[in-house]
C-alpha cells in the first residue's frame, strides 16, 4: 500500500514546539497549501469554494521512524500516566498520519503554483506533507455533545506581550502568535515559573515563561542571530 504527499503546507511555524495543539485553536493562523505538480489542476477543485471547512489529511514527518508502543504518554495528563494510543492524539501512532480540521480562506487562482488554497486554523508545522484534502460537513463530522474525554476544557492563559514587539509582525502574525502563547505551548508535565522556554516563528525566537495564569514574553531574538 503506498502513499505520496498531493501538496504540502507552509507558515510561520518551522518546528512542532509552539503550534497550536489542536486545530481550530488559533483561527488566525494563515497556512498555504501548495499542490504538487502532477495534482496541480483547476478540475480538481472545481466547487470548493462552496465549503466553508477543510478536512487536511497529512504526514507527521518530524517524528521520523518509531517503534510501534500501544501506549504512550500523553502531555495532557503530565507525561506520568499511560494511555492507549488510539484514545489520545498522540503523533507517535502505527501510521504517522493526522486529521486536521481547517477553514478555507481562498483559492489562489493565478501565480506558478496555482491553484493553491489559503487556510486558516491548521495546527501543522511549515512544510507538511499533505496526503488528500476532503470537505468538512457539519451534518455529519460535528457532534456537540461529545465528550471530550481527557481533552476536556482548558482556560487561556493571559499573554503578556510588550508593545515593542509589535512592529516586528503584521496584525494577522501577531493575533496568531497570542493564540499560540495563550493555549500555552509547554509541555504539560512542566510548570516551573521560573524557566524560560521557546520557539520559532516567523523568523523570530519567542522567548517567556509562565506563572500562575500568565504568559510573559521575555525576549524576541532574530533566528539568523542566533
Amino acid at each position: 500500500m503506498d502513499f505520496e504527499p498531493i501538496a504540502h503546507l507552509y507558515n510561520d511555524f518551522p518546528t512542532k514546539f509552539g503550534l497550536p495543539r489542536q486545530s481550530g485553536m488559533s483561527e488566525h493562523l494563515l497556512s498555504r497549501v501548495v499542490m504538487e505538480t502532477k495534482y496541480r489542476s483547476r478540475e480538481a477543485f472545481r466547487g470548493i469554494e462552496d465549503f466553508e471547512y477543510l478536512w487536511l489529511i497529512w504526514v507527521f514527518d518530524a517524528m521520523g521512524k518509531r517503534e510501534w508502543s500501544p501506549t504512550v504518554r500523553p502531555p495532557k495528563l503530565g507525561g506520568n500516566k499511560r494511555m492507549g494510543v488510539f484514545a489520545t492524539r498522540s503523533p507517535n501512532r502505527p501510521n504517522p498520519i493526522g486529521l486536521t480540521r481547517v477553514k478555507l480562506v481562498s483559492v489562489e487562482e493565478s501565480g506558478a503554483d496555482a491553484p493553491a488554497l489559503i487556510v486558516a486554523g491548521a495546527d501543522l508545522m511549515n512544510g507538511t506533507a499533505v496526503l488528500d484534502i476532503k470537505p468538512y460537513l457539519p451534518f455529519a463530522d460535528s457532534v456537540p455533545e461529545a465528550s471530550n474525554g481527557i481533552y476536556g476544557e482548558r482556560e487561556p492563559l493571559t499573554v503578556s506581550l510588550p508593545g515593542k514587539y509589535n512592529a516586528l509582525f503584521s496584525e494577522q502574525q501577531l493575533q496568531t502568535l497570542r493564540e499560540a502563547l495563550a493555549h500555552d505551548p509547554r509541555p504539560g508535565y512542566q510548570n516551573d515559573p521560573e524557566r524560560i522556554y521557546g520557539f520559532s516563528y516567523a523568523g523570530y525566537d519567542v522567548r517567556f515563561r509562565v506563572a500562575e495564569n500568565t504568559l510573559t514574553v521575555t525576549e524576541m531574538i532574530p533566528l539568523e542571530e542566533l
